[in-house]
C-alpha cells in the first residue's frame, strides 16, 4: 500500500451550512490525515484555472459561478491510497446514487451542490495541490 496525497475542496454549499467540521470528521474517521487546510474565497482567475479542463462544457460558467459564490475549504489529505479512499468516502457525484455514510449522501444538496471535490488521480492531485498550496503550507 502506498502513502499518497490527494486534494479536497469543501464547497460553498457546505461551508454556508457550517459543515466543515462534520465533513472533516468523516474524512478523519476513514483514516485520512488533513496535512494542509485553509479557508479561501476564489475569484474568477482561480475558479476558471482550476476548472479549465471543463472550459468547453456547457456547465463551465455555472460551475465557476458556484465555486465563487462563497468561501471554500481547500485541503491536502494523506493516507494509504488516499485518492481512491477519498473518492470512496465522498460517494457518487449524484448524491441520490451515493452510498449511505458517504459525504455526498449525508451532506450534499444536489448533483451540482454536492459539498465536496476530490482529485481523480495521483497526477491530478499533484496538479491541484500545486495550484492551491505552497510546499511549506503542507505539514505532514
Amino acid at each position: 500500500m502506498a502513502i499518497e496525497r490527494t486534494f479536497s475542496i469543501i464547497k460553498p454549499d457546505a461551508t454556508r451550512r457550517n459543515l466543515t467540521g462534520a465533513i472533516n470528521a468523516v474524512i478523519e474517521k476513514a483514516g485520512l490525515r488533513i496535512v494542509a487546510q485553509k479557508r479561501v474565497q476564489w475569484g474568477p482567475a482561480q475558479a476558471e484555472a482550476f476548472y479549465g479542463v471543463h472550459k468547453e462544457r456547457p456547465f463551465f460558467k455555472d460551475l465557476v459561478s458556484f465555486m465563487m459564490s462563497g468561501p471554500i475549504v481547500v485541503q491536502v489529505l494523506e493516507g494509504e491510497n488516499a485518492v481512491a479512499k477519498y473518492r470512496e468516502v465522498m460517494g457518487a457525484t449524484n448524491p441520490a446514487n451515493a452510498a449511505p455514510g458517504t459525504i455526498r449522501k449525508e451532506f450534499a444538496e444536489s448533483i451540482e451542490a454536492n459539498s465536496v471535490h476530490g482529485s481523480d488521480s495521483v497526477d491530478n492531485a499533484k496538479i491541484e495541490i500545486g495550484q492551491n498550496f505552497a510546499g511549506f503550507e503542507i505539514v505532514g
